[in-house]
Formats: structure tokens, sequence, C-alpha cells
């Protein structure tokens, strides 16, 4: 085979070619370059998969109050989610039904009601149109209010689905899932920080790095000084036999002990057998086992939720098809992935505390955010290394490591299965 053979970019709603590049796809390899490089396969994407899929977009913390609203771009589609008087979440396509202006056009605010900077239509929290002037005596406003996104909360974490057809598997989710996040209430938390950072890679680059942690121990001292990488796959080997011997001993007995105390800690995978895909488990800390820090204590004196005590790991969340979550005793870390092109992919980090927390009092801001911080730029350099290296003619699909990186091949399994399931179906 010539090592240099590519996959030609695929031209615009080619179905014929989106077929062919996703039937060449080789299980248990990386995927073929223009997965990361076409335009019109980043279409296909934003079509098929941002589009029809459940995205994590937010936190309930981010809209406390009725009135209280943030917006989102998913590809070209604007969304503001609200919070209506009735204290209900709320998501609506952010367009005026005039003329298509963009409602709000702030990342973050409060309002009472939603209205249009144009022409001042003016509509509800409910989405109905309450005023619009000069419009004739025949004008039906309840023909003209917003068009709704589909909206669900897990627990507090917030989720929008563009197609009203949305995959109906999201209450199995909900069912599977609730329990590992209740006990950290995320509605009783606040949003400490958030940082935004784009990478100049394609997205599935970014959600492929976060899928593994093989690259952990040369890239992020900051993050395994508390994080134990083999807990997210490792080979065994006689240099590793008894550090690995440890770790299996320490996270079973700490499961135990987390299951005895209503914590439920045992992994539960769907990533790739589920439209909405997602995979959880509690594992142990090192140090005191606290908080993913730089000294691996709490970073915060004022625990999540009824937790009593500091020491109770991390529960990871990673849903399908961009987002990934850290919840610990004392804060949560929650990320979100949105493309922006291509090659360019928005990374939202946002670091949540009890809500009672006071900044200098119970937690320093620099120490909270000190390991993600630093982990967040190393794998920006990272992916966008990897990106440089797609482009090149040299490139073709590498094999995954079947001990650190199977869950890399559960993301592009799902991925492809689900293209798959429009075009080769």
């Amino acid at each position: 085979m010539n090592a240099f053979k590519q996959i030609p970019v695929v031209p615009a709603r080619a179905d014929d070619a989106i077929r062919a590049l996703i039937a060449n796809r080789r299980p248990g390899y990386s995927l073929d370059a223009d997965f990361y490089l076409s335009p019109a396969v980043f279409d296909l994407d934003m079509e098929e998969i941002f589009g029809r899929h459940w995205i994590f977009v937010a936190v309930e913390p981010d809209i406390p109050e009725p009135g209280d609203y943030i917006t989102v771009d998913v590809g070209r589609q604007p969304v503001v989610i609200l919070r209506d008087d009735d204290d209900q979440l709320r998501a609506f396509h952010n367009v005026c039904r005039h003329r298509g202006s963009r409602l709000c056009s702030q990342a973050q605010g409060s309002v009472g009601n939603l209205v249009c900077p144009y022409h001042q239509w003016t509509y509800r929290l409910n989405g109905n149109l309450a005023y619009a002037e000069h419009m004739g005596e025949d004008f039906d406003k309840s023909q003209h209010s917003l068009k709704p996104v589909r909206i669900e909360s897990l627990s507090g974490l917030i989720f929008i689905c563009l197609d009203p057809d949305a995959p109906e598997d999201f209450q199995a989710f909900r069912e599977q899932v609730e329990p590992y996040l209740r006990p950290h209430r995320i509605r009783d938390c606040k949003v400490a920080a958030q940082v935004d950072i784009v990478e100049d890679c394609n997205w599935k680059l970014t959600m492929e790095n976060n899928r593994e942690c093989y690259h952990c121990a040369a890239n992020h001292p900051e993050l395994t000084v508390s994080v134990f990488e083999f807990g997210f796959g490792y080979q065994p080997s006689p240099a590793n036999a008894r550090q690995l011997e440890h770790f299996a001993q320490i996270s079973a007995q700490r499961c135990l002990e987390w299951e005895a105390a209503g914590l439920p800690s045992e992994e539960r995978d769907a990533l790739d057998d589920r439209v909405t895909g997602y995979r959880v488990r509690r594992l142990p800390l090192d140090l005191s086992g606290e908080s993913q820090t730089l000294d691996g204590n709490a970073a915060s004196r004022k625990l999540l939720g009824d937790l009593a005590r500091p020491d109770l790991g991390g529960l990871s969340l990673w849903t399908q098809p961009n987002g990934w979550f850290h919840f610990m005793s004392d804060h949560i870390v929650a990320f979100s992935v949105l493309p922006l092109g291509p090659e360019k992919t928005l990374v939202r980090t946002r670091w949540l505390v009890h809500k009672d927390a006071e900044e200098h009092r119970d937690y320093d801001i620099d120490h909270l955010t000190a390991v993600w911080r630093a982990t967040n730029a190393q794998d920006r350099t990272l992916v966008e290394l990897s990106q440089q290296g797609v482009r090149s003619a040299a490139y073709q699909p590498g094999p995954y490591s079947p001990h650190t990186e199977a869950l890399v091949e559960k993301f592009c399994n799902w991925y492809i299965g689900r293209l798959s399931a429009r075009y080769l179906d």
C-alpha cells in the first residue's frame, strides 16, 4: 500500500464520496485525514453529530434566577438558554421571528423579556411574542413565537438538541448516571471560574486527546500529581507491576467504602453502544486523595452537597460527543467542546464550587484552577501538533494502543457508527 495514500477531499454533499470515506475506516486505527480536514466532513459533523444529538452546553448555576440567560453557538445555529418566570429551563433559537436578527448578543445576562434590538419585537421568557408594533390588525402574534430547542438537565448539567426528534434515550442515560452525580448537588453550586480557549485543530482531535491518558505522564506533570494515569488504561509490565497492583488494591478498597457510603463508584460504560453515549466511574486520587490540585488537598473548605469528608476521590463522566467532567468532594470541573471550523475548536472549562463558598476565605481561585489551566494549555499544544501532522501527505491512520487508547477507539466507533446510521444502513 502507498504510505502516502489519502482519501480525496470530499466535495460538499457528495454522498458517494462520504460513504466511501466512512466505509474506509479501519477499526483500531485513527481516522483518515479528511475526517480532520475536509470542510464537507465538517458540515456533515455539524448536521449529523451536533445537529441531531444531545450536546452539553452549560450548567444550571450559569442561570440560577428567573430571567438569567446564556447564549451558545452550535456551528451556525445561535441558541439562547434561559430560566423562565416559573423557574423552568428553556432554550430557543436565538433568532427574531421578524427578520432574523439575533436577539441576545451577549454571552450572558439577565432580562425581564427578550427584546429584539432591531425593531423591538418583544418575547416573554416562555418564547411567546408579546409585542410587535406596526404589524396591522390582522397580525397574529401567536404564530410568531420563538422556535424552541429541546433541552434537558442531568442533575444540573444542561444538554440541548437542535433536532425536534431528539434521541429518545436521554431518560435511560439519566437513570444510569444521575445516582453518581446527585451527591455532588450541582444545582447548589456556583461557577467560580470559566476559561475559553480556541484550539487550532479539528474537534475530533480534541475529543480523542481527552479519551486517553497515554500522553499524561510525559506531558501533564500538574495533573499527574493527584491523578493516577493507571485508572485510564495502562499496559502491564514488570516495571510497573507493583504500582498497578497497589492501584488495583486501593481502587477496590475505596470503591467498597464509597458504595457503602451511598456513593456509586463502579464503572458503567456505554460510550459506543448507545446513541447518547457515556461512561462514568469514581477513581481514587493520589496523595491525600481529596482533589485534583497541585497538592492533592481540597481546593475549597466548603464541601459540596451533604458530603461529610474530603477524601472521596474523583468521579469522572464522559459524554458523547462533546463533554467530560470531574466531580470531587469540594469542586467540579466541566468541559464542553464546540467546533468553530474544520480546524478550529472552542474548549470551555468551568470550575464549580458550593454556592456559599467565599473566595479568599474558602478557596483561592488560582489554587482551584491551576491544574486544569496548565493541563488545558499542554493539551492545546498537543492537539495542534496533531492537526499539523494530519495535514501532511505523509499522514496515514496509525494503530491505537489496546491498553491505553481503548476509549479513543470507542469515541471513533461511536462517531463512525452515527454517520453510518445515515449513510451506510
